[in-house]
């Protein structure tokens, strides 16, 4: 365990699961007060295309919020099911905090908070908690990213394509509290963690933010963040350039490389073959199926 309070949790449900605990009345209101807030945000906030620098978005790559601001129609719309996985967050982030607060644990709920710039900029946001006077987030994960992408700090910021270390320190940094880390809960099974960013460099990540809003405020022209990468099977080249993994979730991949196909595995012998992002198809393979 990474953090005391994993280990208060685990014993308030442990005491659950044997009949010798309940959950306060007090705290079961405030979860469904924060379900419904979520609902209220989900449904009733405004159009979700329109662009502006937030926390939530300044450690993304800049090559997609370059795109957010100057290309916002050949974005691939959002899948309806898109609102179901926030809901699914906010539920998860509402339910995680009511456990801690029947477990006792105490800690200051989400604030607004705004993060000042060098230049001025004023960069907004909401964080989630405040725990030990650290700021924490609660991320709710797919059991590959719990397992994989969560697996430890270093582990996340090296494939941090959503930006959550950047969001972090810039949320610590506006409320002038210190960084914290990430509650994560794998939404398949109900597993948690705490992943502790305290090892993160809070100079670097601001400089990292600086210059993000720098070249996104400067109209600067558009430069691609990642190359396309050799595909490999049995970790030999198949002759085939596929798509960074940074860029798989990105709405604009199909933008940015327009010969750009998603289509089953070529090398893959699977009775049931992953989808693949191809960028080029190797001669020797394209010459075998002509």
């Amino acid at each position: 365990m990474n953090h005391t309070a994993e280990l208060a949790l685990h014993t308030f449900l442990q005491k659950a699961l044997a009949g010798e605990t309940i959950v306060d009345e007090a705290v079961i209101e405030q979860v469904g007060k924060d379900v419904a807030d979520a609902v209220r945000k989900q449904f009733s906030g405004g159009p979700r295309d329109e662009f502006k620098l937030r926390m939530s978005n300044l450690g993304r790559p800049t090559c997609q919020l370059w795109f957010e601001k100057n290309d916002p129609e050949d974005k691939t719309p959002f899948p309806p099911h898109f609102l179901v996985n926030m809901m699914l967050g906010d539920i998860v982030e509402a339910m995680f905090k009511g456990l801690l607060r029947a477990a006792d644990v105490e800690f200051t709920d989400n604030e607004k908070v705004v993060l000042t710039l060098s230049d001025g900029t004023e960069i907004q946001g909401e964080y989630d908690m405040v725990l030990d006077g650290k700021v924490d987030d609660v991320k709710s994960a797919s059991p590959w990213s719990y397992k994989n992408k969560f697996k430890d700090f270093e582990t996340l910021a090296q494939g941090d394509s959503f930006g959550y270390v950047s969001q972090l320190v810039g949320y610590a940094t506006a409320a002038d509290k210190e960084v914290g880390g990430w509650w994560v809960v794998n939404k398949a099974n109900g597993e948690f963690k705490y992943v502790d960013a305290g090892n993160v460099n809070v100079d670097e990540q601001l400089q990292k933010i600086e210059k993000t809003v720098e070249y996104i405020q400067s109209d600067q022209p558009f430069e691609r963040c990642f190359d396309a990468v050799p595909e490999t099977y049995r970790k030999k080249a198949s002759g085939n350039l596929v798509l960074n993994s940074a860029c798989k979730f990105c709405a604009y991949k199909h933008k940015c490389w327009p010969n750009l196909t998603t289509e089953p595995s070529r090398v893959s012998q699977a009775a049931e073959k992953p989808m693949v992002d191809y960028v080029f198809i190797g001669d020797e393979l394209a010459s075998e199926e002509t």
